[in-house]
């Protein structure tokens, strides 16, 4: 049917005016009403229709309303009111439409028959309730919404067609709107009576009154607008996952929040399922095969508890092929579908069976986890307790917000992987277990941080000669498997600058030199700068004396025996990678049975509290020391640690000095003649009966021969023997005033000389020499034999 002209139309007066003020287009209306035709009026000035005196002038808006006089063709004036618009220009300058509308009058009777019609079948649900809230009017959507004839309802209130709570609050706001005059707008998303599917209306309750204002009643219109409703609750939900999935690196957790935010805005039961990587070497497999493992990862359900799973987070199932799981992930695609088209599947599994008839399920949907490129599980939404099955929109909101989620998962793996790599690698670098010495006993502990990844804290207990020993804690600025590599290459550095026997200020300064050189070789874009901070600390049970420096690490802590604990007074220095800074060390003496705490920063610097507060809990907690240095060490970081972990590396050595009896020691200072060997080896003797080493005497003799004969051929007076025993060992000690270090030299075969620091090679467990203010000391250790 060809669309009517409106210029056609008599009832309505029309004409357009262009920009001159000249008549374009005249319509029957018009011609009815002034009686001109249109070849009579188009082309001349509309002013000429004007009665009287009045002048036509162009409207300043784009619509004008007013009164004017018109003259009819036969004479007559006509006082009519005018609507005039302006029309969008259409490659011709701008025109006027001038309208007159028609008296009521001249409405066809109908029209009010319209009208009624238009109430009673509008596509919105309509209702009317009088001053008692009683039902007096409903239209015919409104009748097939609560599925009961306008006869059975008419006089009731709408508490008394439904009984639910949806039913009790709309009649509570109909009563305000009734009381107050004031319109009221709601918006409502349910499943009425008489439809078979959930709908979303816009419902505005207008009051209704009489010709004094006085409300009479209350009227009710709804519009639908579920499709709007579920497009915005789709953007919403999306939203809502993107800040709820992915808040930490864990697989596991992430795999929750995804289930938490599908339940219950898309499904009424969620499980997460992912591959087991172990069975595919670490890594996801390019291509899947039935049957598939996968590891519960999460789930989640509208009843608590989730009583409709058949596995248990953590549990592994090997899914065959016609099951949901394993055909999604073989296709690479969503797959929908109805508990019919699963009943091969079921009949495989009946315990699943048996809760898909318990509670009713329905529909499914299974959703493969992608991200990279690579497949990492699937997650599978149930419904049962919703009526609708899953629509095309809910496949794209379930694959848009599963997509979002695997990225984080993927991430979080990767993370954890990382992690136990450098985890791996960093527990390998550190010390299984600490030696054990006659100077220090020792215990430590050392924590990852608990969410950024691990860094390059160390620690380290080093026997050196003459029963010392070093203590060294240190601290790799960043974290990863670069933090934790470097860490290794410094513990193995200090090490080796310990084992020849360097003063803690100079071996920091050789340190210092190789983390320089680590940060030029890492390239100079900065992106791979080494920097780190070091503890060195050397004691001595003798003496009873502790030497330490430090290169911008924090202080150790020392109780002494019956005391309070107090932080050691030390050069702070400067952390190692600046290069060319000078270091300081500080000799303190330590009574025996005192307890020195060594640690890294990640111990005392928190955003919970300064650094002050974390000393004090410190010493607190070390105060309470009485055997135990295992537990103190816990007790320790229970005081200063959060319950979720450190937000750093913690490194924490607790060492208890001992001190060597002055009776296990013996002194002699040897005088510059080689014929005087004789007695000293003899005074050796005697020294070794009164220790009861019987056993070690001849060793001792020959050792103790070599080096003090070696001492006054080539060193320099005065010349100091020592003679130091521990329970396990017998330490003889040479020391002299010249610098020049002794050496293994292979002696010719008919050589008178040559062989002594071979022999002694050869008697001792171990010997060696180190350099000290005055000179040097040459050492060797004799291994005592077991009395058993």
């Amino acid at each position: 049917m060809s669309p009517v002209d409106p210029f056609d139309d008599a009832s309505t007066a029309r004409a357009v005016i262009d920009e001159r003020g000249r008549v374009v287009r005249w319509g029957a209306g018009a011609r009815r009403l002034l009686g001109f035709e249109a070849a009579e009026i188009v082309g001349r000035p509309a002013a000429t229709l004007l009665a009287g005196a009045q002048e036509l002038a162009p409207p300043p808006g784009p619509r004008w309303s007013g009164g004017l006089d018109l003259r009819h063709r036969d004479g007559r004036t006509l006082s009519v009111r005018l609507l005039a618009l302006r029309r969008p220009p259409e490659g011709n300058p701008a025109s006027w439409q001038v309208v007159v509308p028609p008296d009521g009058a001249e409405l066809r009777p109908s029209d009010d028959t319209l009208t009624a019609a238009a109430l009673a079948q509008s596509p919105c649900p309509m209702l009317v309730c009088d001053g008692d809230l009683r039902l007096r009017w409903l239209n015919e959507r409104m009748v097939g919404m609560i599925d009961l004839p306008v006869d059975k309802v008419t006089g009731l209130r709408i508490t008394d067609i439904g009984v639910r709570k949806e039913n009790q609050d709309l009649e509570d706001l109909l009563g305000e709107v009734l009381a107050t005059g004031q319109p009221r707008d709601i918006e409502t998303y349910l499943r009425p009576s008489g439809l078979d599917h959930s709908s979303a209306f816009l419902t505005r309750l207008a009051p209704l009154t009489d010709a004094s204002g006085q409300v009479r009643g209350v009227c009710l219109t709804g519009h639908d607008f579920t499709e709007h409703y579920l497009a915005r609750e789709r953007l919403r939900l999306v939203n809502e996952a993107s800040v709820r999935i992915g808040t930490a690196l864990d697989v596991t957790r992430t795999a929750q929040e995804l289930a938490d935010v599908f339940v219950p805005a898309l499904a009424d039961l969620i499980s997460v399922d992912l591959l087991d990587l172990q069975e595919h070497g670490g890594e996801p497999p390019p291509r899947l095969s039935a049957p598939i493992a996968l590891r519960r990862a999460a789930h989640a359900s509208v009843n608590p508890g989730t009583p409709e799973a058949v596995l248990k987070p953590g549990q592994t199932e090997h899914y065959p092929a016609g099951s949901p799981q394993a055909d999604s992930l073989v296709a690479g695609r969503t797959i929908v579908a109805s508990v019919s088209e699963l009943d091969q599947w079921l009949s495989w599994h009946k315990a699943r069976a048996d809760r898909v008839r318990e509670y009713g399920i329905h529909s499914t949907m299974a959703v493969p986890m992608r991200a990279r490129g690579l497949t990492l599980g699937v997650a599978v939404l149930t419904r049962f307790r919703r009526p609708d099955p899953f629509t095309a929109d809910d496949v794209l909101l379930a694959e848009e917000i599963t997509t979002r989620a695997a990225v984080c998962i993927d991430n979080a793996r990767r993370f954890s992987r990382e992690r136990e790599t450098a985890l791996a690698l960093q527990r390998s670098l550190l010390p299984r277990s600490l030696p054990h010495t006659a100077a220090v006993d020792a215990a430590s502990r050392y924590l990852p941080a608990a969410r950024a990844g691990v860094g390059g804290d160390w620690f380290d207990v080093i026997p050196l000669s003459g029963m010392r020993v070093a203590m060294v804690v240190g601290d790799v600025v960043g974290h990863g498997i670069q933090a934790s590599a470097t860490m290794g290459r410094l513990r193995t550095a200090v090490r080796t600058l310990a084992d020849i026997d360097l003063a803690p200020d100079e071996l920091l300064t050789h340190l210092d030199d190789l983390v320089v050189r680590l940060s030029a070789e890492s390239g100079s874009d900065g992106t791979g700068e080494v920097g780190a901070t070091c503890l060195y600390a050397v004691y001595d049970p003798v003496s009873r004396r502790c030497t330490l420096a430090r290169a911008g690490h924090p202080p150790p802590v020392v109780l002494p025996p019956g005391g309070e604990p107090q932080q050691v007074e030390l050069p702070a220095g400067p952390p190692l990678g600046l290069g060319g800074l000078p270091f300081e060390s500080t000799e303190l003496e330590l009574r025996e049975g005192s307890v020195l705490s060594f640690f890294t920063d990640g111990l005392i610097e928190t955003r919970e509290r300064d650094v002050d507060a974390s000393h004090r809990l410190l010493c607190e907690a070390l105060s309470r020391h009485v055997d135990s240095l295992d537990e103190t060490c816990d007790r320790i970081l229970h005081a200063l640690l959060p319950p979720g972990g450190a937000p750093d590396d913690v490194a924490l050595l607790l060492a208890c000095t001992r001190g060597l009896p002055a009776a296990r020691v013996a002194t002699w200072h040897i005088p510059a003649d080689p014929a005087l060997v004789a007695p000293i080896r003899k005074q050796v003797v005697e020294q070794l009966d009164i220790w009861e080493l019987q056993e070690a005497a001849f060793t001792a003799e020959l050792v103790v021969s070599e080096l003090v004969t070696n001492a006054i051929r080539y060193g320099a007076h005065p010349i100091r023997l020592r003679l130091i025993h521990d329970e396990s060992t017998l330490i003889c000690e040479v020391s002299d005033t010249s610098h020049t270090a002794p050496h293994l030299r292979r002696a010719k075969t008919w050589d008178e000389g040559g062989r002594g620091l071979l022999l002694v090679a050869q008697l001792t467990q171990r010997w060696g020499s180190r350099h000290t203010g005055e000179g040097k000391t040459i050492w060797a250790e004799i291994g005592l034999l077991d009395e058993d």
